[in-house]
Parts: C-alpha cells; sequence; structure tokens
C-alpha cells in the first residue's frame, strides 16, 4: 500500500483509529490488506465464514426496507479470488468473500466493512438485487447508482435542526459561522471509502455526499426528512436523498476554516441558484 502514513489523528479518522491502525501497521510490515483485515476480525473472535445475506433477504430488500439479523463480516481475500465476469457486488452476497486489493482505495473499503458492517450488508444486498433483476448494464441505472454514490463518498450526519436547515438551504455562512458553536452537538460520520483515500491528501474543495439522520439515533421520528440508512428501500436510495458538504468546513476539522473569508470560496460553497443570505 503507496502512499506517507495515514494521520489517524485527523478529525474524521478518529472513529476508525482503533481499527485501523493496527491493520495499517500490519501492511506496513509485509502483510496483504486482505490478511490483515482478515486478523483483525480473527482478533474480534468474530466468524469471518459466516454466512452471507441469502438470495431471499435480496428480493425482499428491492423495494421496501426490510428487518436484518447480525451483520456477518465477510471473509477478505485477494482480489484474484474474484472470478472473471463475475459481477463484484454480486459476488460478494453469493460467497461472502470480499475481493481486496493492495491499495488505499480497498483499505479503507475493507475497514468501513470492519467499523460499519450491518450499513456495508444493506448497500450489498440492495446492490445485489438489482444486478438480480437487471444484469450489468453498461450505466448502473438510479438505484445502483445512488448505492455507489453513497458507499464511495458519503457521510452520515446528525445534528440540531437549524445546521440541518441551513445545509438544505446552501447557507454556508449561516451553517458554519452563525450558528458554528451548534456543532458541538452534531456528528459528521464519513462512510465513503474513495472519500477517506481522498483525504489523506487534503483539499478545500472535497465533498461528501451527506444522509441527513436528524438530531437522534436511531433518526428523531419527528423529522420527516430523516433517514435512516438500514430501513430505506430502494425506491428511497434512488432519489439520492443526499445534500453536498464541503468536510473541511467543518469547525475542528481543519485550521484553515478559522480564517476570515475561507467559507467565501464560492467555487466550494456554492450557493442554491438564485439563493441570497443577509449576514
Amino acid at each position: 500500500m503507496r502512499g506517507d502514513a495515514i494521520d489517524w489523528q485527523q478529525p474524521w479518522l478518529l472513529p476508525l483509529r482503533a481499527v485501523g491502525a493496527p491493520i495499517e501497521a500490519a501492511v506496513r510490515g509485509g502483510a496483504s490488506v486482505a490478511m490483515a483485515c482478515q486478523a483483525a476480525v480473527f482478533g474480534r473472535g468474530a466468524n469471518p465464514y459466516a454466512a452471507p445475506p441469502s438470495s431471499v433477504d435480496a428480493a425482499a430488500a428491492v423495494r421496501e426496507p426490510v428487518a436484518l439479523p447480525p451483520p456477518a463480516l465477510p471473509q477478505f481475500v485477494p482480489a484474484s479470488d474474484l472470478p472473471e465476469g463475475q459481477a463484484y457486488e454480486a459476488f460478494i452476497a453469493r460467497s461472502g468473500c470480499l475481493p481486496t486489493r493492495d491499495n488505499r482505495h480497498d483499505f479503507f473499503n475493507a475497514l468501513m466493512w470492519l467499523h460499519r458492517p450491518a450499513l456495508k450488508r444493506r448497500l450489498n444486498i440492495l446492490q445485489a438485487s438489482e444486478i438480480d433483476r437487471y444484469g450489468i448494464q453498461r450505466q448502473r441505472g438510479p438505484v445502483r447508482d445512488a448505492l455507489t454514490l453513497f458507499d464511495e463518498n458519503g457521510a452520515v450526519l446528525h445534528a440540531p435542526s437549524p445546521l440541518v436547515e441551513a445545509l438544505r438551504r446552501r447557507d454556508w455562512h449561516g451553517l458554519f459561522v452563525t450558528q458554528r458553536a451548534l456543532w458541538a452537538d452534531a456528528n459528521l460520520a464519513l462512510f465513503g471509502h474513495a472519500l477517506l483515500e481522498k483525504l489523506c491528501q487534503p483539499r478545500k474543495a472535497l465533498t461528501a455526499h451527506v444522509l441527513v439522520c436528524g438530531p437522534l439515533d436511531p433518526p428523531d421520528p419527528r423529522d420527516p426528512q430523516a433517514a435512516d440508512p438500514l430501513l430505506m428501500s430502494a425506491d428511497d436510495w434512488a432519489a439520492k436523498p443526499f445534500l453536498p458538504l464541503p468536510v473541511l468546513g467543518v469547525p475542528g476539522w481543519w485550521p484553515a476554516n478559522e480564517a476570515p473569508g475561507f467559507y467565501d470560496d464560492a467555487a466550494v460553497f456554492r450557493l442554491l441558484p438564485d439563493a441570497s443570505f443577509a449576514r
């Protein structure tokens, strides 16, 4: 796995550090990513060979949310174990194995399977369901496109209502300046493994596709716009219920956002068409 050592002190990586740092150390010591992740699974006392989601699970998940059994961690295997011509997501659902390359992209994907197995499994079930229904097309289709977008670049936000409303209106000054103190009561959890990979070299413009889950976990039932990604149906995902959030604007996540004018960069903090806000 090439590149400098990962800085696990970055705020967006702190929730992943306890699992991720030892795996990175093992890889830098000569283990493959798959081997290091598999060792981490055994270290938890979990069964890496637990049965994958059944075809019944997948079929039931196509259009309506379903209650899932406790998630089974995949068996981490070399990328060469993926049979030629076999769809990646379908192979995971069928075999319970996660083909894993020795690069940073697959490292963060495997790490997220360890960190958020229920959500990763839910996305995989829906992906496999769509492949069963429609096969592999030149274009993924709205459901698979949304699932892939979130899997690669997504984040989950629990935040007080004023922050959520400011984000929905792209009121960046309100979100990050006027209401800055409210971020102490918010939690932004990055999920997308491609986004985590890109943040190894932070750039101001890096933006997450955020799913708003309301101020509570589980989401506040009084908020009809709050989502629970574990219960979202295929149709829910197809609507792409995401909001764009430049993650390095989050207070405490990047020293530069303390400077006056940081949020005035319209190329990054874009307003909705015809939107204007009094400051």
